[in-house]
């Protein structure tokens, strides 16, 4: 079973909960990753035309960017998919794996756009995925919007939560889990399913540990029991695993 850092966006549950959340009071610190100069010329020009946006680095492949995301730090990169190197998939998965440069919110780029390259991107541990004919008057407020611990898919700002759920959705659609309908045994304690429940309405292991009054670190020793004893590589795979088996209704995650 692999590590469940291997898709970090689920480890962005670790971020400040929506009640948390404040305005920046200084610019937006902003790196593009691009390999085409007229993209990145293009994208320059969109960010610098606001005020309340700075570029603090450009690099034109993932492995630059993985280097220099960890000694720049900034608050959001503009990232396109197809690189030099690693892609931006993998350059973006890095990133947010690395705890010296999680915070950082990603935008992927991308000559397509589909659902599941969509589902991909923020899986790996983006915040937002747009094709690259993008509008300006749609990717600033997009920038602004993960700056904030936010997500956008469809144009649509969404809290982490409503991300994982429609996430959970996706799961589902393209058969990540593959065939997990047979009836099995879970040998899950009491407080492993009021952890998994919680997961499933999509929250974080901070609100878990709040919920339960216990600690976060209590929290994730759970998590790593509960991905063993299901055999999933990851909270979300948990989840839907969860919902197909009537373990958790659907209903019960829009609380």
């Amino acid at each position: 079973m692999q590590d469940m850092m291997t898709y970090p966006f689920f480890d962005q549950f670790e971020s400040p909960s929506e009640d948390e959340l404040v305005g920046l009071d200084r610019p937006i610190r902003v790196m593009i990753v691009e390999d085409h100069p007229l993209m990145t010329q293009g994208l320059r020009r969109v960010v610098e035309v606001e005020d309340s946006l700075e570029i603090v680095a450009e690099v034109d492949n993932g492995d630059d960017a993985v280097r220099t995301a960890k000694r720049q730090n900034p608050d959001v990169i503009l990232m396109d998919i197809n690189l030099p190197g690693k892609n931006g998939l993998q350059a973006t998965r890095e990133i947010k794996s690395d705890p010296d440069s999680e915070n950082i919110s990603i935008i992927v780029l991308t000559a397509y756009n589909d659902d599941e390259q969509l589902f991909h991107a923020l899986r790996a541990g983006a915040s937002a995925y747009y094709p690259k004919d993008v509008r300006p008057s749609e990717l600033l407020p997009a920038i602004h919007a993960v700056a904030t611990n936010r997500c956008v898919i469809h144009d649509e700002i969404m809290s982490k939560s409503q991300a994982f759920r429609w996430l959970i959705r996706q799961l589902e659609t393209f058969s990540v889990l593959g065939d997990a309908t047979e009836e099995m045994f879970t040998p899950l304690s009491p407080r492993e399913m009021e952890i998994l429940s919680l997961i499933t309405r999509g929250a974080s292991n901070k609100e878990i540990a709040r919920s339960l009054e216990i600690s976060r670190q209590t929290v994730k020793n759970h998590m790593s029991s509960v991905l063993r004893k299901l055999g999933v590589e990851d909270r979300t795979q948990a989840a839907v695993l969860a919902l197909r088996r009537g373990w958790v209704r659907l209903e019960d995650t829009s609380k």
